[in-house]
């Protein structure tokens, strides 16, 4: 049953084959024997495997012949694929073809007729395949039915003799008892068992045998070939006896030399690499030596670099030294120590820097220092350390001043230092001209100081920058090398694709001496040992050994600080762009800084000394120079450092204003005390008065320097000519004018309070022109100076010092408007509203003179009678008045005031005469009373018309007769 399992596959004759032999020996009547399925068939050979099966069929012909479009299912299926635009054609016959008829077969018929024969002969001989296979099928069911037969333990794989149970059910026991004296029983019973086993074999044999009838060609043509396999094994054997022999002498010959020199040069490689590794151990060892040497000379970058390296060696070529297992931890301590070491000095750089002696020129100290900490400080993200040096710069700025108050102090022989012992107290008992001195120096100081900032500054801000634009590169540099990178891989892999597409092999593209660098590369990155050097021979330095796990990744550029130090920016700065454009912005931001703490500290002094209202006791030369000094100190700050302070300049701002308040007060008590005792007389105008007034019409609006050594002193003038134009002016006016050059002045000196400046200025006009209504209009002199009455000169006096205001007031105004932003210029609407109240005050004047006139005539004419003599002692009264009148304001208005006003009096007297003249019922009638009245009023224009600058007055007198009846 074994072998019919193992048999091996039977060769399948060709049935031609047979054929041919039957039909050439026909004696020999052979029954062919029908070929037998084969149990183990063949592999499929290579031509199989690509024979064309229904599987390659790119057509689902029950879809495309189901088409639910088509009408009719028997449709031609080629629709289901080219659409239903597609019609059978009739094919046009080819002229290039011949047309094929039955005659072209003839020839074909007759030489496969006698082969049709033999065919059909061997069609009866063979019975058909399909009763062959029913034969072979009853066969197989009988041989199977026999089988059954016989017991199942016979069938089993583990069946043995051996076994009790197996023995025991095989050849039972009570066949063989023949204690009962059943022997001839016994024996009947043994001898049936001997042939139900017998019989059991003999259908195991009939199956066996039947299998191998049905295998028979099969097994002798294995016995067949077994002979021949033996054959080849014997040759076989023979030739690779042979080849082992000659490949044994080859290798003695050829191979062991060279094997053994190969041998020889791997050991060698191997102790130069142990070499090599104990020159990095020993190298590695005296990491913390030179570390240590490396920081008692401030080389806190050569030793960060160095610990960087180590590390970097331990990891990937000292990894798992037993020795070296503690070192790694030891380095990370040590670099932690750095880190407070690098703080500690950077202070200690920082408080040497700032506070050596401002006289010294060196810009910044120790340059090279400098930029190796703030090297470390990168390498390590200690990005603290400005807040370090700013705390320094606070405290410096602090010292500066308080060593500048000890130097003033000890200067002064007027300050006891053992009696006033706080500095403050002691620096509060300078005078002005002392306390300017220190602020001077305080400020000479501190722009020193803000110099030296902002070099330091600029230094620490080129390390940053520096480093960022290396960053930049290098990420540039990596992106050019990427996509070169990219570009070779493409065209190389594009290459090697066409190269395999079209059959061929890389090996035949190219040649030993033409590969691409790239290909190069990765042959010698494959073939190298994962446990290759770099350095291979002995003839290596030490220094290169050390350094060469990292100058991979270690690249270097050096660029240069403006101070002139070559600095050597390293890539290994973890430092991001944005962390560096942060920290350069807060470099910028600590010079600000700077200039803000030096402003505060100078507010902080200017107040300490203010406490006593020392400042606002400052007069105004003195209060402008203070104010001069602190805003050119504010511009020096602003040129040094790129931004304004504030704070500085709102003190300023501050003070200011409580100056203007002051100025402004002390002015206007000053003009309040000349109004309470102003006599209103006219008063002599000095020369001075007279040049300020000259300097003012030639454009220059200052109060004049005083001239030291005048030997000649000019006689005072009557009145003040301005621009050709005489005023009478009393002395109160004289000073107020003075008094509004000292506020214009003021603007030029101190900008910033111009427009505090044009309001109190305004308020002092205003006040001017109201006290002056009170005391001359509302007839306050009387009580305050002590007048008698208030006379037509006080009042003509009066409108003419208003007069002289008015003529200023539009160059005031102009002075102003040049020195205002144009967003203010809604102030100067001030001066108009003030231009407009001197007017009315001027017309008020003007209205009360014709007022006082107008009472006398009243009071006179009511008394008029028309009767001799001629003139009438009521015309003489009114002539005599009137001639008073001209007499006291004639030298104190010019002359066409004079004749508008006299022409106002006129008509106010014909008003009167004539209301007189219709009460006593006096027409022009050319009677008696008629010519007593026209000689009065001839008498009346004659005197009128006698007065200076009345000459050309119209006095016309016919408005005053009454129509005849």
């Amino acid at each position: 049953m074994a072998s019919s399992h193992s048999s091996s596959p039977v060769p399948q004759g060709s049935s031609s084959d047979v054929f041919f032999k039957i039909e050439v020996d026909p004696s020999k009547h052979i029954r062919p024997v029908p070929s037998l399925p084969d149990v183990c068939p063949k592999e499929p050979t290579v031509t199989d495997q690509h024979r064309w099966t229904v599987y390659h069929s790119k057509v689902n012909l029950p879809a495309a012949l189901n088409d639910p479009r088509l009408a009719k299912r028997e449709s031609d299926f080629f629709t289901k694929t080219w659409g239903l635009n597609f019609v059978d054609t009739e094919v046009i016959p080819s002229f290039y073809l011949p047309q094929i008829s039955k005659e072209h077969f003839t020839v074909y018929q007759q030489e496969i007729s006698q082969r049709e024969k033999i065919h059909e002969r061997c069609k009866n001989i063979c019975p058909p395949k399909d009763t062959f296979e029913r034969t072979l099928l009853h066969t197989h069911d009988k041989s199977r039915t026999d089988l059954e037969q016989v017991p199942k333990i016979f069938m089993k794989p583990d069946f043995a003799l051996d076994d009790s149970l197996t023995f025991n059910s095989v050849l039972p026991w009570s066949h063989f008892n023949t204690a009962g004296g059943k022997g001839n029983r016994d024996a009947a019973s043994s001898k049936l068992l001997q042939e139900k086993l017998s019989h059991y074999l003999d259908i195991v044999e009939v199956n066996i045998a039947h299998q191998i009838s049905l295998r028979s060609e099969a097994f002798f043509h294995a016995m067949t070939s077994q002979h021949e396999l033996q054959d080849y094994l014997k040759k076989t054997s023979q030739a690779v006896k042979m080849l082992r022999d000659k490949i044994a002498q080859i290798d003695k010959v050829m191979c062991e030399g060279s094997l053994h020199i190969l041998r020889l040069a791997l050991t060698r490689n191997n102790c130069v690499k142990v070499y090599n590794k104990l020159k990095l151990m020993a190298t590695v060892h005296q990491t913390q030596p030179t570390v240590q040497v490396l920081l008692s000379t401030s080389e806190f970058v050569g030793a960060l670099d160095l610990i960087a390296t180590t590390q970097e060696v331990l990891q990937q070529e000292l990894q798992g030294i037993h020795s070296f297992r503690h070192l790694g931890s030891q380095l990370c301590e040590l670099e932690k120590l750095i880190d407070k070491m690098m703080i500690a000095e950077f202070s200690t750089y920082s408080h040497s820097d700032l506070n050596r002696p401002l006289e010294d020129d060196c810009q910044v100290l120790e340059e090279e220092r400098l930029v190796s900490l703030v090297f470390g400080l990168l390498k390590q993200r200690k990005l603290n350390f400005l807040e370090i040096y700013g705390e320094k710069m606070i405290i410096t700025a602090k010292n500066i001043i308080k060593q500048c108050v000890i130097n003033k102090v000890s200067q002064t022989e007027e300050i006891d230092t053992d009696v006033v012992v706080k500095l403050a107290d002691q620096m509060r008992m300078l005078n002005f001209p002392q306390w300017f001195d220190l602020l001077k120096d305080i400020f000479s100081k501190f722009a020193i100081f803000l110099q030296r900032v902002k070099a330091t500054l600029n230094i620490i801000h080129s390390v940053v920058l520096s480093v960022l634009d290396k960053n930049q590169r290098t990420r540039e540099l990596e992106e050019i090398s990427q996509q070169k990178n990219a570009a070779k891989d493409n065209s190389l892999d594009t290459e090697v694709a066409y190269l395999i597409h079209e059959g061929m092999f890389i090996s035949d593209a190219f040649g030993e001496g033409e590969l691409t660098p790239i290909a190069v590369d990765t042959t010698s990155q494959r073939n190298a040992s994962p446990n290759s050097e770099p350095c291979s021979s002995d003839s290596v330095s030490e220094p290169e050994c050390t350094t060469d796990s990292s100058s991979s990744k270690e690249h270097t550029s050096s660029s240069a600080i403006p101070g002139g130090v070559d600095i050597m920016v390293s890539e290994d700065m973890k430092l991001t762009d944005s962390e560096l454009g942060k920290l350069a912005n807060n470099i910028q931001e600590l010079l600000y800084s700077a200039s803000d703490i030096c402003h505060d500290r100078a507010v902080k002094f200017l107040m300490s000394r203010a406490k006593d209202g020392f400042l606002e006791k400052l007069n105004s030369m003195e209060f402008i120079t203070l104010s001069r000094l602190m805003e050119t100190f504010i511009l020096d700050t602003e040129q040094i450092c790129g931004r304004k302070s504030m704070s500085l300049l709102g003190a300023l701002q501050s003070q200011a204003n409580k100056f203007v308040n002051r100025f402004h007060e002390e002015r206007k008590t000053k003009l309040s005390l000349l109004l309470d005792n102003e006599r209103w007389k006219q008063a002599d105008v000095p020369a001075e008065f007279q040049d300020l007034v000259d300097s003012i019409s030639d454009g220059k609006i200052a109060l004049p320097e005083k001239k030291s050594g005048t030997t000649e002193e000019r006689k005072p003038a009557e009145v003040l000519i301005v621009e050709g134009q005489q005023y009478a002016v009393v002395g109160t006016v004289l000073l107020l004018i003075r008094i509004i050059l000292e506020y214009c002045q003021c603007v030029d000196n101190i900008p910033s309070v111009t427009t505090d400046m044009l309001t109190r200025l305004s308020d002092l006009l205003k006040y001017f022109n109201s006290r002056s209504c009170q005391l001359v209009l509302g007839a306050g002199a009387l009580q305050v100076v002590g007048l008698k009455t208030i006379t037509t000169k006080n009042l003509a006096l009066s409108s003419r010092c208003l007069q002289l205001i008015v003529h200023y007031i539009p160059v005031i105004r102009a002075h102003f408007e040049a020195r205002l932003p144009p967003k203010q210029y809604s102030m100067l609407r001030h001066f108009d509203h003030i231009t407009k109240d001197y007017h009315d005050h001027i017309a008020e004047i003007s209205a009360k003179l014709v007022a006082i006139m107008d009472s006398l005539f009243d009071k006179l004419l009511s008394k008029y009678e028309v009767k001799a003599p001629v003139p009438s002692a009521c015309f003489r009264n009114i002539c005599k008045q009137m001639t008073k009148m001209h007499e006291a304001i004639f030298d104190l208005l010019p002359e066409e005031q004079t004749q508008m006003l006299f022409l106002r009096i006129n008509a106010s007297y014909k008003l009167h005469l004539k209301k007189q003249l219709s009460h006593l019922n006096v027409i022009n009638d050319g009677g008696p009373q008629n010519g007593l009245v026209t000689a009065d009023v001839a008498f009346y224009t004659g005197n009128l018309q006698a007065l200076k600058g009345l000459k050309d007055l119209d006095l016309n007198m016919a408005e005053i007769w009454e129509q005849k009846r």
